[in-house]
C-alpha cells in the first residue's frame, strides 16, 4: 500500500501569530489543504499529519479526514517521522512518501510520476527534487550514473557543488521496511542534536541500497515559507498561477490590480474580470460577463452574460442576464433568476427573486419568494422577523411595490397588485388589488416658532 507522512508540526515563529505554521493559508486556503489534497488526488491509500505546536488547531481542522501522529519536542524532521512508526508498522509492504506540510505547491503529477520512477527503479529512497535559476539556501543534488550520491547543504557545499541547481525538495519517497530502518540508524550527533531525516539517503547508501532522485517539471514544489514575506512570495506565485490559468482559457484582466482568484473557481470564456475583485471557494462564473469593479463572489453560481459591479455574493445563484450593482449584497441562499436587474444598495438575504423582476435601490428583501416582472420601489422592506421567528414574504408576477412600503411577514402580494407609496401591509393583498394605507395628517401650525422660542430661552438663560 501507497501512504503518505505530512510533517505539520512547525510553529513558524517568524509569522508572529499563534496558529502552527502550516495552517497559514494561501488563496484562502491553509498550506496543509494544499498538500492533503495533493496526496488524495494522486490516491494514496492512508495519510497521517505530523502535528506539534498548537496540535488541536490541526486535529480540528482535520475531523476524521486522516490520521494524525504527536511530536512533542521538535527535535528534527527525523524524530517528527519516527512519531509515525505505529502507522508505517500498520502495512510495511508498500512505499511511504514523506512531505512537508508547508510547502503547498507538490502536485499530484509529481507524486504519481515519482512513485512510478522510485518502484521502477527498486529505489530504498527516493529525493523529489526542482532545478531553479537560483539554488541558493537549498541542499544541493549530487547525481551519479546510476542514482545519486548524496545531499549537500550549501554552508557545506563546495564552489562547484554551490553551482548545482537541482535542489532539494524536503520530500522523500520510501520502500515503508527501508524507512523503518533508516529511522532506527540516524542520530543527533550534529551541531543542532537534532534527527535529520535528510541523513537516511547517506545511511542507506553506505548500506548498498539504491537511492534516486527525480526531477520535477514543477520547480514551485520547493518553495515554503518561514516568515511573513515568504507566505506573501507563495499567495503572489498562486495567484499569477490561477491568472494566468483562465487567461490561457479566455478569460480578460484589464489590469490585475487587486483581483484574488482562488484556485477551485471556474471562469467561462469571454468573461472580463475587473481590478479589485475577489473570487473565493467553489464559484462558478459563465461566459460572457463582466465581474468588478471590487466584487466579493464567494461559493456562488453565476450564469452568462452577468454584469456585476461593486457586489458581494455569498452561497447564491445569479442567472444569466442579471446586472447589479453598485453596492449590493446579495447574502446566502438566494436566487436572482434570469433578467433581473437590482441597483445601487440593496440587501437580498434568502429570496428568490423572480425573471425581469427590478429592485432598481434603497431596499431589503430577506425571506421572501418574488415573481416576474414585479418592480420594487425604493425603500421598500420585507419585515421578516419579529424578534423570535423568521417568516416569509410572497410577491405575485407583475405586482408594483410602491416607495418605502413595508411587508410585514408573512403576508402575501397577489399578481399585478399594487402597493401606494408608505404602506405597511399586514394583511394579504388579492390579485389585481391596490393596498393604500393612509393616516390622518396632523398640521400644527406655529410649531417651528414655538419650538426656536423654547430654544432661544434656554441660551439666554
Amino acid at each position: 500500500m501507497n501512504q503518505a507522512v505530512i510533517l505539520a508540526g512547525g510553529q513558524g515563529k517568524r509569522m508572529h501569530a499563534p496558529i502552527p505554521k502550516p495552517m497559514f493559508q494561501v488563496l484562502g486556503e491553509p498550506m496543509l489543504e494544499w498538500v492533503l489534497g495533493a496526496c488524495e488526488r494522486a490516491e494514496l491509500a492512508r495519510i497521517c499529519v505530523v502535528t506539534g505546536y498548537e496540535a488541536d488547531q490541526i486535529r480540528a481542522y482535520l475531523g476524521d479526514r486522516c490520521e494524525t501522529a504527536y511530536q512533542a519536542e521538535r527535535l528534527g524532521t527525523g524524530h517528527a517521522v519516527m512519531q509515525t512508526l505505529p502507522f508505517l508498522n500498520a502495512d510495511t509492504d508498500g512505499n511511504t512518501l514523506v512531505l512537508c506540510g508547508d510547502a503547498p505547491f507538490i502536485d499530484s503529477d509529481t507524486i504519481r510520476q515519482s512513485l512510478e520512477r522510485h518502484i521502477a527503479e527498486h529505489n530504498a529512497v527516493t529525493v523529489i527534487t526542482a532545478c531553479v535559476d537560483n539554488p541558493s539556501g537549498y541542499g544541493r543534488i549530487l547525481r551519479t550514473d546510476s542514482g545519486i550520491a548524496g545531499i549537500v547543504e550549501e554552508k557545506d557545499a563546495t564552489d562547484a557543488q554551490r553551482a548545482i541547481k537541482e535542489i532539494n525538495s524536503g520530500c522523500y519517497w520510501f520502500r515503508t521496511h527501508d524507512l523503518i530502518d533508516l529511522l532506527g540508524r540516524i542520530t543527533n550527533d550534529n551541531a543542532q542534536q537534532e534527527y535529520y531525516l535528510t541523513d537516511t539517503v547517506a545511511i542507506a547508501l553506505e548500506s548498498n541500497l539504491r537511492a534516486g532522485a527525480f526531477c520535477s517539471q514543477n520547480p514551485d514544489v520547493v518553495l515554503g515559507a518561514n516568515d511573513r514575506k515568504g507566505l506573501l512570495a507563495l499567495n503572489t506565485a498562486a495567484r499569477m498561477a490561477v491568472l494566468n490559468k483562465h487567461m490561457a482559457n479566455g478569460v480578460g484582466f484589464v489590469c490585475t490590480d487587486g483581483i484574488i482568484i482562488e484556485r477551485h473557481v471556474e471562469i467561462g470564456p469571454g468573461t472580463e474580470i475587473l481590478p479589485g475583485t475577489i473570487l473565493r471557494g467553489r464559484t462558478v462564473i459563465g461566459a460572457n460577463c463582466v465581474i468588478g469593479p471590487n466584487c466579493v463572489i464567494e461559493n456562488t453560481v453565476v450564469g452568462d452574460n452577468v454584469k456585476l459591479n461593486t457586489v458581494q455574493a455569498y452561497d447564491s445563484r445569479i442567472d444569466s442576464g442579471v446586472k447589479i450593482g453598485p453596492y449590493v449584497h446579495i447574502r446566502p441562499d438566494s436566487h436572482i433568476c434570469s433578467g433581473a436587474k437590482i441597483g445601487d444598495f440593496v440587501e437580498i438575504k434568502n429570496s428568490e427573486i423572480g425573471e425581469g423582476t427590478m429592485i432598481a435601490h434603497l431596499a431589503y428583501l430577506g425571506d421572501s419568494d418574488i415573481g416576474k416582472h414585479v418592480n420594487i420601489g425604493c425603500g421598500t422592506v420585507t419585515v421578516n422577523f419579529d424578534g423570535l421567528k423568521k417568516s416569509r414574504c410572497e410577491i405575485g408576477d407583475h405586482a408594483f411595490v410602491g416607495c418605502n412600503t413595508n411587508l410585514i411577514a408573512p403576508v402575501r402580494l397577489g399578481k399585478d397588485c399594487y402597493t401606494a407609496a408608505g404602506a405597511t401591509v399586514t394583511t394579504d393583498v388579492p390579485d389585481y388589488a391596490l393596498a393604500i394605507d393612509r393616516g390622518t395628517l396632523h398640521i400644527k401650525e406655529g410649531y417651528t416658532l414655538r419650538k426656536f422660542a423654547k430654544s432661544k430661552e434656554k441660551k439666554d438663560q
